[in-house]
């Protein structure tokens, strides 16, 4: 492609009809007013949209339009082009074809762009236009900071080992903390989390080593390996930002800190654990500004949103969530609390910690060290007058019981609970040592739940079943496995190659009916099960993890490793 010509952005619009005369006109006086860009202020003020002025200018200089949400990039080809280019010249290398590299720009008319793009590539370059908002996402999404990491992480090690440099500027103690070296080390890994979509950074000493790790979708990835010597600035840093004692190193500690990355409030929950090599931090990341979910877009199938709204509506008993820690139970109870939560009722919860913010709420923090426990707090919860109570979880007998007692005398208490299945959720309280009768006549339902990965919708492709994996899903759906087309991810740019994205929530649910009420008053365990077995028959967590299978949402593979958790 030649080289572009300067192109009048509003001209070029008039003449293909996206946008009229009395339009350019309040947006040129509007530009001349604030100095921003006209494309911004047209697309702002709703004359046309971002990807209507990027196909206009396509068609202007004769240039293919490209839409990254579906484009598969190639990292050997992105990797042409430094960052710090890409992102000053808003492009990203494509393809190329015939010796000739296919670079996608936001504003294909920029001249100075384009030549210095030549100079740096030292190839013949096609330009094809992009929407300059998927261009910066696909910028966030393929320049991968873990480069970046382990050079800051390598100046924090030098900075250390000489003795000249004091370490309260290294811990970033002194004036101009935002140049101390664990201080920009710290931001650049949250902001790569944060990018990636981490639950959780797991920073962990080795023995000659650090090990920095996320946890995306579930899944831990090794970030960067460090040198050891860092371990100790590090963790003094997130001490000192979450309030912590940064003279005790033998006994476990946790806290809570806030920072602002992106225009984003992040709420970090940190846990520090001595080990052999050193204090192992782990943090718990979570956006305040996502918002809660409400019921029906937690994709549980009709039958059971439709059962377990009904039981929440009810004045009084217990709705439990069970399942693994990570498997979401607070994200579903507070979707349930968001809907429950109105100026006619008193809302009381009692967590550790608090973990989600929801106005209207009385939310209560339990505070061990100070005797601030469940229990405690779940008595004198009794006397504030609540019609629904929330029990961040039973963990014992003392508080599990008040909880049931309260379900007992006209309270709806939602809790949780960490138990493989619904079905052996009553039998665990009674374990716990708490009376049959208070779990007979006390819980109304129990929701179990876990969660699986979903196929990333950008490189989702159809899979051939492994023989294995035939077997174990012919167990499930009989004649009808070779009659499914079943898809898996191939891994992209959007996924980060793992070729899932997100991840949704499977379940199972069981009513405490009449059935099975006698069934846990006569006390046999077996009989209690039977009848458990039968009210569930084809609506376990494997079944349901199936159906995901079969709507393409997720891999037969996630569905076995579901499958094999319940099994354990």
């Amino acid at each position: 492609m030649a080289r572009p010509e300067k192109i009048r952005l509003g001209d070029m619009l008039i003449q293909q009809n996206l946008i009229n005369a009395e339009q350019l006109k309040l947006a040129l006086d509007e530009q001349k007013r604030s100095g921003r860009k006209l494309g911004r202020i047209l697309v702002e003020s709703g004359y046309v949209t971002e990807e209507g002025i990027s196909r206009g200018l396509a068609r202007q200089l004769g240039a293919e339009f490209v839409d990254l949400k579906t484009f598969r990039l190639q990292p050997d080809l992105i990797k042409l082009l430094p960052e710090a280019q890409a992102r000053r010249h808003r492009a990203l290398v494509l393809s190329q074809r015939s010796g000739t590299l296919v670079i996608g720009m936001a504003d294909p008319t920029d001249l100075i762009a384009f030549d210095e793009l030549g100079r740096a590539l030292k190839r013949g370059i096609d330009i094809a236009v992009v929407t300059e908002s998927q261009l910066l996402s696909a910028l966030d999404r393929v320049y991968s900071r873990a480069a970046e990491i382990s050079g800051l992480a390598r100046e924090l090690t030098a900075d250390m080992s000489d003795i000249s440099i004091q370490f309260g500027n290294i811990l970033g103690l002194t004036a101009g903390a935002e140049d101390a070296p664990v201080v920009k080390l710290l931001n650049t890994v949250f902001e790569e989390a944060l990018k990636l979509r981490a639950s959780d950074i797991h920073i962990e000493p080795q023995e000659k080593s650090l090990l920095i790790r996320f946890r995306i979708d579930g899944v831990l990835h090794v970030q960067t390996e460090a040198d050891a010597k860092i371990s100790t600035a590090l963790v003094l840093r997130l001490k000192l930002m979450s309030g912590l004692d940064i003279s005790e190193k033998r006994l476990p500690q946790d806290g809570r800190f806030n920072i602002k990355l992106r225009d984003t409030a992040i709420d970090i929950r940190i846990s520090s654990m001595p080990t052999q090599f050193g204090e192992s931090v782990v943090m718990r990341l979570l956006a305040q500004n996502t918002g809660l979910l409400q019921l029906d877009r937690l994709y549980m199938p009709p039958h059971i949103l439709e059962r377990f709204r009904h039981a929440i509506a009810r004045p009084s008993g217990i709705v439990l969530v069970t399942g693994p820690t990570g498997s979401g139970k607070t994200t579903t109870l507070y979707a349930a609390l968001n809907e429950l939560n109105t100026p006619e009722k008193k809302i009381i919860t009692v967590e550790d910690p608090v973990e989600y913010r929801l106005p209207g709420l009385n939310q209560v923090q339990v505070h061990e060290k100070i005797d601030l426990s469940f229990s405690r707090v779940l008595r004198t919860a009794l006397r504030q007058d609540p019609d629904i109570i929330l029990l961040g979880e039973m963990r014992d007998q003392e508080t599990a019981e008040i909880g049931m007692r309260a379900a007992m005398t006209g309270h709806l208490v939602l809790s949780t609970l960490h138990t493989n299945d619904a079905l052996s959720t009553p039998i665990r309280l009674l374990d716990m040592g708490v009376p049959r009768y208070m779990v007979a006549l006390s819980i109304q339902m129990v929701l179990a739940q876990r969660l699986v990965r979903v196929i990333c919708e950008y490189c989702s492709a159809p899979h051939s079943l492994a023989p294995h994996e035939r077997l174990w899903l012919k167990a499930e759906l009989g004649e009808r496995v070779d009659s499914i087309e079943y898809r898996h991810g191939e891994g992209c740019s959007h996924c980060a190659n793992t070729g899932y994205q997100g991840r949704q929530a499977v379940y199972e649910l069981l009513e405490m009916t009449n059935v099975l009420v006698e069934a846990a008053n006569r006390g046999d365990p077996n009989e209690f099960m039977q009848a458990g077995r039968e009210q569930m028959a084809g609506n376990t967590l494997r079944r349901d993890a199936v159906r995901l299978v079969v709507s393409g949402r997720t891999t037969v593979d996630e569905a076995m490793r579901i499958s094999t958790q319940l099994d354990e």
